[in-house]
């Protein structure tokens, strides 16, 4: 039975993915990232407390 044979398909399959993940890593990694992280160096507004009228 032929196509239990691994030889030809295995390493067309095993050549087809590293092809396929290489091309995949550079495309994914030349996205620019949309939401630059911000500077740390924003001033923290104290928020207010809540008035409280029943108590």
């Amino acid at each position: 039975m032929p196509q239990l044979n691994p030889g030809p398909w295995f390493a067309i399959f095993l050549m087809s993915w590293i092809v396929f993940l290489l091309v995949l890593t550079f495309k994914v990694s030349n996205f620019n990232n949309l939401n630059e992280p911000t500077s740390q160096n924003i001033t923290k507004i104290k928020p207010e407390s809540w008035n409280w009228p029943w108590i």
